[in-house]
């Protein structure tokens, strides 16, 4: 077993729970995170700074044997000069910087010939207005867009005011059956394994994942097709590490791949009540270069994520928790933040059932039940 140091850049809730599976490995952990307060700093070794510094990041790495982490927006050039001395740095930074624009993320599946939306490159919002007839579509910013920020869907020409004035994208616009995403990990003896596929539900004001359902209600067929595609990306890619793949099922029965993100994903969240290994514990063990293991479902599950309410913003406060776990088959996943904002992700809910009709009840239940307000 690995007995250095494992330097995570980012330490928040993805961070927290990796280090809870890493607990069972006698791993131990450094973080680097800019706030204080985040959900890592309690837990493990932990450091205050920028991940986009170089020197900040090339002087927390000194000590650290492998570093990964759990956020794309790091600096590139610092973890690639860690590889030149010698560190193991999964994801690898050249796949970190391909996936850190969108803009060459969807240049590489074209090249890769791996199935994706049309998309144009535009430069600023002038270009996008000369590119008007190319609507209905959606405006993408090339970098630092994330949960939901840096997107925006403009139908018709009354919508080219709210483009984006930055790099960016045109990616037309999907009229999508189901939003589906699949996990699929890599080590460095190039063995591969993936999840089974996930449904995802978006919040329609926070364009971000509001709840799933897994495995995804979708035929074995389409599954495996879904399945394939993600290990096709990650072999594209020559990745070590866990990859997110998410995707559109068209209404047609097409499968295109929407975007992806080389670290745990709140689409595999789930996995730790429901897989036989969760994607915590399978992101260990890839870029700690062990066999991977069984992601086989236990069990059908729904993850909802627990949201900070509208209108509130301060300390966090929790209503409905002693009614959601009088249910059977709830787990509830605190991230220990300690101030709450509107759309800000505080928590998630894993609900087990083997009957959907059960699992889709207990999951509007906590979805109605659970809020996270302000004292």
């Amino acid at each position: 077993m690995f007995k250095g140091k494992l330097g995570i850049l980012g330490g928040g809730q993805l961070g927290r729970m990796l280090i809870q599976a890493g607990i069972d490995y006698n791993i131990k952990f450094k973080i680097l995170d800019p706030d204080a307060n985040a959900p890592c700093n309690a837990i493990a070794e932990f450091q205050q700074g920028k991940l986009t510094d170089y020197d900040t990041v090339m002087r927390f790495a000194t000590d650290c044997e492998v570093i990964s982490i759990e956020i794309e927006n790091v600096n590139t050039k610092a973890l690639k000069d860690l590889v030149a001395q010698g560190k193991k740095v999964f994801p690898q930074p050249e796949i970190i910087e391909i996936i850190q624009d969108k803009r060459t993320q969807k240049e590489f599946y074209k090249k890769h010939q791996i199935p994706t939306a049309d998309f144009i490159l535009v430069e600023n919002k002038e270009d996008v207005i000369s590119n008007k007839n190319f609507l209905p579509a959606v405006n993408k910013l090339g970098k630092e867009g994330y949960d939901g920020r840096g997107v925006q869907v403009l139908r018709s020409e009354n919508d080219l005011n709210k483009a984006f004035d930055a790099p960016g994208l045109l990616e037309k616009l999907i009229d999508f059956e189901k939003e589906i995403a699949v996990i699929v990990a890599r080590n460095e003896t190039g063995e591969i394994k993936s999840f089974p596929v996930v449904e995802l539900v978006f919040h329609p004001e926070a364009n971000l994942v509001e709840y799933l359902f897994s495995p995804a209600r979708i035929d074995n067929a389409l599954a495996k097709e879904a399945q394939q595609i993600a290990e096709n990306v990650i072999r594209s890619f020559n990745m070590v590490g866990l990859l997110a793949v998410e995707m559109f099922l068209t209404k047609d029965g097409k499968i295109l791949v929407n975007e992806c993100a080389p670290r745990p994903h709140n689409s595999g969240h789930q996995s730790i009540e429901s897989n036989i290994t969760s994607q915590y514990h399978q992101h260990l063990r890839a870029i700690l270069n062990l066999p991977l293991g069984d992601t086989a479902v236990i069990a059908s599950s729904a993850m909802v994520n627990l949201l900070g309410e509208h209108g509130y913003e301060g300390m966090a406060s929790y209503e409905g928790l002693a009614e959601c776990m009088q249910l059977s088959g709830v787990n509830i996943h605190l991230y220990g933040k300690q101030l709450t904002k509107p759309f800000r992700k505080m928590g998630h809910v894993t609900i087990v059932d083997n009957n959907m009709e059960s699992l889709v009840r207990k999951a509007n239940f906590v979805k109605e039940t659970l809020k996270v307000k302000s004292a």
